[in-house]
């Protein structure tokens, strides 16, 4: 039996759009709650979000019910981080703070077991195996995981062709809010220079053929991109969504004129 086919990979091959959603909750219930929405895909965060690997677990299991494509964003791009996000069944990787093709090329070999890369062979006891019940695993794996590399600086936009070109990188990633402090535009990712260089960012990887993907919660830019060629973004956070609902109910029931206020009799 081989492993798991990904349907995020395929689709990304097919060309299709592909609309998610950020997490950083760090939590499997309301990962449960965000799988059932009906978003294509789905970031479990572990570069921002306070998650370690047994609250990446519950969130994978979370979502393994529902008909929606788990990403996992590694803390680093480090080999051993690597190994075990893979190992807890992490098809989907996507890695922060990619700045060239020898990194991008180290990242890919980090994903691939030997003889094409260096992934670590401990599939008996990892869950992305099924704890060692797919018996082909190892032999089929590869073919499976999707390397996503993050680009989030001047410094990687000017080698985004050669990133882009490195074989077995399978799509490149916008990251707006870093970027923007590079530039110079500290928390503000929605500003025009910011906004060109990611039009300009995703004419560039699509000019290579790969996948270009941003995360915006500015939802006129989003659609803009998708027009542009991007095939998967990002619309917004749960932490944001989240965020703002709480507020704005309060907000409704504590900013009110007093007479109005008294005039509730109290609940």
């Amino acid at each position: 039996m081989p492993a798991p086919s990904n349907p995020f990979k395929a689709r990304l091959r097919a060309g299709d759009a592909q609309i998610g959603l950020w997490m950083g909750l760090a939590n499997a219930y309301t990962a449960e709650i965000c799988a059932g929405a009906g978003f294509d895909w789905l970031v479990i965060d572990g570069e921002h979000a306070p998650n370690d690997l047994q609250r990446m677990v519950g969130q994978l299991q979370a979502l393994a019910a529902h008909p929606v494509a788990p990403v996992v964003r590694a803390p680093i791009g480090e080999t051993w981080i690597l190994k075990q996000l893979l190992d807890i069944g992490a098809q989907t990787v996507l890695v922060p703070m990619v700045e060239s093709a020898a990194q991008a090329a180290e990242l890919v070999q980090a994903v691939r077991y030997p003889p094409h890369g260096k992934r670590g062979v401990g599939a008996a006891l990892a869950r992305s195996s099924a704890f060692n019940r797919i018996g082909d695993y190892l032999t089929t794996a590869d073919a499976e995981i999707c390397l996503i590399v993050q680009v989030e600086s001047q410094k990687a936009l000017e080698a985004l062709p050669e990133i882009a070109a490195v074989e077995g990188v399978d799509a490149v990633f916008i990251g707006p809010a870093d970027l923007a402090a590079d530039m110079g535009y500290l928390g503000n990712p929605g500003a025009p220079a910011v906004k060109q260089a990611v039009r300009d960012a995703i004419a560039s990887i699509t000019a290579c053929g790969k996948p270009a993907g941003l995360l915006t919660a500015d939802q006129a830019f989003a659609r803009e991109c998708l027009s542009l060629g991007a095939s998967f973004v990002a619309v917004g956070t749960d932490v944001t969504l989240f965020s703002s609902a709480t507020s704005t109910l309060a907000k409704a029931f504590f900013d009110r004129p007093a007479e109005q206020a008294g005039a509730s009799g109290g609940y």
